[in-house]
């Protein structure tokens, strides 16, 4: 069965640089190490587990002031390895005409799948009206947004988690700009707790909305979640990884033990995927 990932980081030196703030408070609140991978080491885990993934840039620059995992990276590592399948750019909305142009630049010239952003741990919320320009600038451009809503291990367990703000990650940001810009597709990334029922409406309530499992272990994921892959929202859920967070050989096994049919778990693994991304 083909399995795509569409939430991927690369978990290299370069990410690392990015999330330097925080990879301490990432290590407390999943209870283990982070190593540095190199490119290969990151590569082998893909290929060894058949997972096509999307990698994912991070831009924590006004946040943080730290090295993005930039757009070139990223589209970088998707050029050089045959098994990683896209890549999600990403722009600092803050940056209100520069961000613009970029988009433009990581589309036309970087070719990416679209944009990824972490509202939380870069400190803003996406239906800030400050932001529509940028939001309606990527609707032209008819390439996809994924929006992490949900609580982050950015941060966690840290004093005051670090300055970071979970309100800036509630699913209802991701309908308001839905409801705004009805030719934009939408990926929420993560089960969005403690929002989940909240999401679930979302995803229901907006047909441009889908939404990704990432970075949660199948065991920990509501069952009303589990329920609505198989259900009501069986052509809108994807998986994805969070990688490194989880191992692949933990997830997929997981999740093939949930009792799904053949035909749910080629949605969930790659069609809706391909679909809805036209990955």
């Amino acid at each position: 069965m083909r399995i795509i990932d569409v939430h991927c980081h690369p978990g290299t030196a370069r990410w690392h640089e990015t999330s330097q703030p925080f990879i301490e408070a990432l290590r407390r609140y999943w209870g283990q190490e982070w190593p540095v991978k190199t490119e290969e080491e990151m590569v082998a885990d893909f290929t060894r587990n058949g997972v096509e993934p999307v990698i994912v840039a991070l831009d924590l620059e006004h946040q943080v002031n730290t090295r993005p995992t930039d757009n070139e990276y990223v589209a970088g590592l998707r050029d050089k390895y045959d098994c990683i399948l896209q890549a999600w750019g990403t722009v600092d909305p803050y940056r209100g005409r520069a961000a613009i142009e970029q988009a433009e630049y990581a589309v036309k010239k970087l070719k990416v799948l679209g944009f990824h952003f972490h509202p939380i741990a870069s400190g803003y919320t996406v239906s800030d009206r400050a932001f529509y320009p940028l939001w309606d600038a990527i609707q032209d451009l008819d390439v996809p947004i994924c929006v992490d809503i949900g609580m982050t291990g950015m941060g966690g367990q840290m004093p005051g988690g670090h300055g970071l703000k979970l309100r800036h990650a509630h699913p209802f940001a991701v309908d308001e700009i839905a409801a705004d810009f009805p030719r934009l597709k939408i990926v929420m990334a993560h089960p969005g707790y403690p929002w989940v029922d909240e999401a679930t409406a979302v995803c229901l309530h907006k047909a441009n909305v889908y939404w990704e499992m990432s970075g949660w272990g199948v065991k920990y994921i509501p069952e009303s979640i589990k329920r609505d892959i198989r259900g009501r929202l069986k052509d809108k859920m994807m998986f994805g990884s969070d990688y490194p967070s989880l191992s692949y050989e933990r997830l997929i096994k997981e999740w093939m033990q949930v009792g799904y049919t053949d035909d749910v778990l080629e949605k969930f693994f790659h069609k809706n995927a391909e679909t809805a991304l036209g990955l």
